[in-house]
């Protein structure tokens, strides 16, 4: 998988976050969208402006995904559940309430996307709509869309949407479930599905995901209009 480097300019911008989180003021004032897209240089240096990231590969957009989803997952880096250098020592002295100030600012911003051009044949895209849509009862795997919503951009407020984000990446999450680098809070459904996917079934999916623009209306469903089809933890 790929490892993010650090370089000087990313490396300031990482001291300027630690200091703005630690002078964050109390949840009675908390700060504005412009304060917090200053504060947050250092995530844009990888993220995007406004977590609208596009042209790196491994580096997902995080704009407009679910505030808890977000909130969940910053945790998981803070406390060691979910792994990753830079994002651990980012994270480690930032409270809660800073925590979920971040979750907030990016659930606010608006997502852009313009799919990649695709290389996968006919056949591959084709079987990735059919799991991402119907999913493949001989596999015992449900559709993407139980879960992530009929659109896939996710349910509030703890499911993310799974559209703007490039195939590397998507496939790179999955391989990391599949070979047990990356975890979840259990019981963790997504190290179960990718279990049951195999390769070429991950990427015939993350091609077909890639491919898709997000809905005129980006934001994510209030609710699923059934029980998930697999018990997740954290989602509450």
């Amino acid at each position: 998988m790929h490892r993010m480097r650090v370089i000087p300019a990313r490396a300031g911008a990482v001291l300027l976050l630690a200091a703005a989180a630690a002078t964050t003021p109390a949840a009675a004032s908390r700060p504005s969208d412009a304060a917090m897209a200053e504060r947050l240089e250092a995530c844009a240096a990888c993220h995007g402006e406004a977590g609208r990231s596009s042209s790196e590969r491994y580096f997902p957009s995080i704009a407009g995904k679910p505030a808890g989803y977000l909130e969940s997952q910053l945790h998981n880096f803070r406390d060691g559940r979910r792994r990753h250098t830079i994002m651990e020592a980012m994270l480690a002295l930032m409270s809660d309430e800073y925590l979920a100030d971040i979750a907030a600012y990016y659930a606010r911003q608006e997502p852009k996307w313009t799919p990649p051009a695709s290389a996968w044949p006919a056949e591959a895209l084709a079987r990735g709509r059919t799991l991402v849509e119907e999913g493949d009862a001989a596999k015992d795997l449900p559709s993407c869309a139980s879960c992530h919503g009929e659109s896939l951009k996710g349910v509030a407020p703890f499911i993310p949407s799974l559209l703007g984000v490039r195939p590397e990446y998507l496939s790179a999450q999955l391989g990391a479930w599949r070979s047990g680098a990356r975890k979840a809070e259990p019981p963790d459904c997504m190290a179960e599905i990718a279990q049951r996917l195999g390769p070429q079934d991950i990427g015939a999916v993350t091609a077909w995901i890639a491919s898709l623009p997000y809905p005129a209306d980006h934001r994510p469903q209030p609710s699923l209009p059934h029980d998930l089809p697999l018990e997740c933890g954290g989602v509450r």
